[in-house]
């Protein structure tokens, strides 16, 4: 793949994937198909794999996420397989529109469709004040990984800047939510398993509140991550971090409104052409019946239920 496929949602700018290939000195002629072939004739001896025909945009989404080591791509991969098949409960939907519940009554969470300067993905969040129960937050953290699967398959960039909006949130009601094993388990699907790389979380609110939500961040993140929050009591902060141009509207930008983006985006997740491909992908999970005992304890130990601290970046 030697350029990027057109999206109805995403742009890209005219050199991205030259800039971020350069970075891992993958931009020479044929140096990626290169690689791309060797993940995808190591994936194929992979007798515990359940699925072995990824596309080359997902190899080398994985390799760029990877930072340009094979190596890493591997064990990336049969990071989520595994995943998929320890963790089936994260994975349970694939229709934004019908199979989550209301959750877009109390939410708006999307990626903003142009990149900052250095290619980097911005992601929004923003929680109303709305009575919100354990259960429709979990669907929330399962309808984010229908997101993933459709930033893995057809974005192209260095990496996230998270914005979390709560200036609306009840943030006594929220943080009653969160369950700290559960999050560290989704967190470790997206850091671990697609490969997230997070730049910044930023984090607006002017309760006090939001010291204890930050605790809970320290209990889920690696200190790494964590140290990449900033706190802003109010949305006009955020412009020194983030170009304000490629904000919504609602935000003093010049993208769509935050009901615009989050109509396009539903039907961009729930069209047929990402549903076929979330049926396809939901089967890429591992037969553990083929997997040599010492390989999984090497490679997996941790994942359910006792998981290290995420140390990437």
């Amino acid at each position: 793949m030697d350029f990027i496929p057109k999206n109805p949602i995403l742009e890209f700018k005219p050199d991205t994937l030259e800039c971020i290939r350069k970075q891992y000195d993958l931009d020479k002629p044929g140096q990626m198909k290169e690689a791309v072939n060797i993940l995808r004739d190591w994936v194929q001896k992979q007798n515990h794999f359940k699925k072995k025909d990824f596309g080359d945009h997902y190899y080398e989404i994985i390799i760029i996420t990877s930072k340009g080591s094979l190596e890493r791509a591997k064990a990336r991969i049969d990071k989520i397989c595994t995943m998929r098949t320890l963790l089936p409960q994260f994975f349970a939907g694939s229709n934004v529109k019908t199979d989550f519940g209301n959750i877009h009554d109390f939410s708006y969470t999307f990626m903003l469709p142009k990149l900052t300067s250095d290619h980097y993905r911005v992601e929004l969040i923003k929680f109303e004040n709305y009575p919100i129960s354990q259960s429709q937050f979990k669907n929330y953290l399962k309808s984010q990984i229908v997101m993933a699967d459709y930033l893995q398959s057809n974005d192209y960039m260095n990496g996230f800047i998270i914005v979390v909006d709560l200036t609306e949130t009840n943030l006594s009601e929220f943080l009653s939510l969160l369950n700290p094993i559960e999050l560290r388990q989704i967190i470790s699907i997206f850091v671990e398993g697609y490969g997230m790389r997070i730049k910044g979380i930023h984090l607006i609110s002017p309760s006090k509140l939001i010291d204890a939500l930050i605790a809970i961040a320290r209990q889920v993140l690696s200190s790494k991550i964590a140290g990449r929050i900033h706190i802003h009591k109010t949305i006009e902060e955020i412009y020194k971090f983030i170009p304000k141009h490629i904000l919504p509207k609602d935000y003093g930008g010049e993208e769509r409104s935050l009901n615009e983006l989050q109509a396009t985006w539903i039907e961009v997740l729930s069209s047929e052409k990402h549903l076929k491909y979330m049926r396809e992908i939901n089967k890429a999970c591992t037969d553990e019946n083929y997997r040599r005992s010492d390989k999984f304890n090497e490679q997996c130990a941790g994942m359910p239920g006792t998981f290290r601290l995420l140390s990437v970046d």
